[in-house]
């Protein structure tokens, strides 16, 4: 009877212990850019939901990509490892294929004892990887519902546009994907769980195209959105190598042809808002579940998004819109060992960092153990101390052996060619200048260049279309 006892009580103790992990909500957004209330990138954006997450969380004001482009920066984020490591640089190229052996985040997870469940796009659709999850939604080769579409396309009347297209839907929201993501989701927070969970929320707008219902391009008055300032001369001072990533005869000259800038702005600005009121319902739906002191949450989106600066559209660039992203943890007080008293609300850190740092934050206060494959650093000594040290600048990379390089101040990008530009935000926030010529810059770009990688894989294997 006593051995029954013991056997019995080694057993609830390990039950306890499991229980006591902190659960994991993982909210990724795509395509989205500093156009949302909290980081002020757009003075007529409605974020009323991420505004609010931001109020509660510790958010990251200077949060970079390791890649402008969804697939490298969602593997670089997902496996912990650098594109210049991996080969894995363009949306063409499988990553699983290229780094057979990787553990994902959600894969180390449940080495540890945690359910992994997902919805919605946390990898570049064509390459998902049913390996990382327990459980996908709606299937672990489809990451999310079809969206309904207008009869005729495109609407704007540019042609061959493809996706790059936006206008209205007169539909309710539930025909949505992501409504339909989020109500996945939502489901799970609201379901009993016999193990921490690790659960994967993906909201696929803004991502093109923006066809979201038409009550999301009712709060904004068309004729009076601001759009970008750029400069006749944006691109004048810029070396050839960045002048192609920028494209300004392609999409650009298009918007402009057919009037549609304005058209265009408002398009985003609709599908941000439908993105949010997405993410509000996923966390008014933690709030209701009981869980959310016992749960750590995390938002960000995998690069930005040009909506004419440098007159240039999408991502694709190593500038400032391209590579920044908005990024949020919250940590409820006493949940994790590394962070004992949690993330204070409403704190900013200015400290440049990377979404590569995702990966070691979250084995870091769950208590999991580090992968030694990551090459980001924990966050955790900066959620703990705003003003604890940290002199690592991001770095963003754009097919092999181009690269941008963010500090507090600087903004460093060295293309495979050599060719350079330097800008500094202190004094020119929208890189309307580039400094990289002038020789008094001269040891300070050797400072920078030397954060730059010191191995550029070749390039993975690009999948046949």
């Amino acid at each position: 009877m006593k051995r029954i006892v013991v056997i019995l009580s080694v057993v609830l103790l390990g039950f306890a212990q499991t229980q006591a992990k902190p659960n994991v909500l993982f909210i990724a957004i795509d395509d989205l850019n500093d156009w949302i209330g909290a980081l002020g990138g757009h003075p007529q954006a409605r974020t009323p939901n991420l505004d609010r997450l931001a109020k509660r969380a510790t958010l990251f004001t200077r949060a970079y990509c390791q890649a402008p482009a969804c697939n490298p920066s969602r593997a670089s984020l997902m496996t912990g490892i650098l594109p210049s490591t991996s080969g894995v640089y363009l949306n063409s190229q499988p990553w699983r294929a290229a780094m057979p052996d990787a553990v994902t985040l959600p894969q180390h997870f449940m080495k540890h004892g945690y359910w992994a469940g997902g919805s919605g796009k946390i990898y570049h659709g064509r390459f998902p990887d049913p390996p990382s999850w327990n459980t996908y939604w709606p299937s672990p080769t489809k990451n999310k519902p079809n969206d309904p579409q207008p009869a005729k396309r495109p609407v704007n009347g540019i042609p061959k546009a493809a996706q790059f297209d936006w206008a209205p839907l007169a539909v309710p929201d539930e025909k949505m994907g992501d409504h339909q993501v989020a109500d996945w989701v939502i489901g799970q927070l609201g379901r009993k769980h016999d193990k921490p969970f690790f659960l994967a929320c993906g909201i696929y707008k803004p991502h093109l195209p923006w066809y979201v219902p038409q009550k999301y391009y009712d709060l904004f008055d068309a004729e009076k959105l601001t759009l970008p300032n750029v400069p006749d001369d944006d691109l004048d001072d810029i070396p050839a190598a960045g002048v192609k990533m920028a494209r300004p005869q392609g999409d650009h000259a298009q918007v402009l042809k057919h009037a549609q800038w304005r058209k265009a702005v408002h398009g985003y600005l609709a599908a941000t808002a439908f993105a949010d009121a997405q993410v509000g319902r996923v966390l008014g739906a933690l709030d209701k579940s009981g869980q959310a002191d016992n749960t750590i949450v995390v938002l960000w989106t995998d690069h930005g998004w040009h909506l004419g600066e440098k007159k240039h559209w999408r991502k694709f660039t190593l500038w400032e819109e391209s590579a920044r992203t908005p990024l949020m943890f919250v940590v409820p007080k006493g949940l994790a060992k590394a962070l004992p008293s949690g993330t204070r609300a409403d704190v900013r850190l200015d400290q440049p960092v990377g979404l590569i740092d995702i990966y070691p934050t979250l084995l870091d206060l769950c208590g999991l153990g580090a992968n030694p494959a990551n090459e980001g650093r924990s966050l955790v000594p900066l959620l703990a101390d705003k003003n604890a040290k940290w002199h690592r600048p991001a770095l963003t990379t754009h097919g092999r052996n181009n690269h941008g390089l963010r500090t507090s101040r600087w903004r460093y990008i060295r293309y495979a060619d050599g060719s350079e530009e330097l800008y500094d935000h202190k004094a020119d926030p929208n890189e309307w200048r580039n400094l990289a010529g002038d020789s008094k810059h001269a040891k300070l770009k050797q400072r920078l260049a030397n954060w730059l990688p010191n191995t550029n894989a070749p390039n993975a294997r690009q999948r046949k279309r």
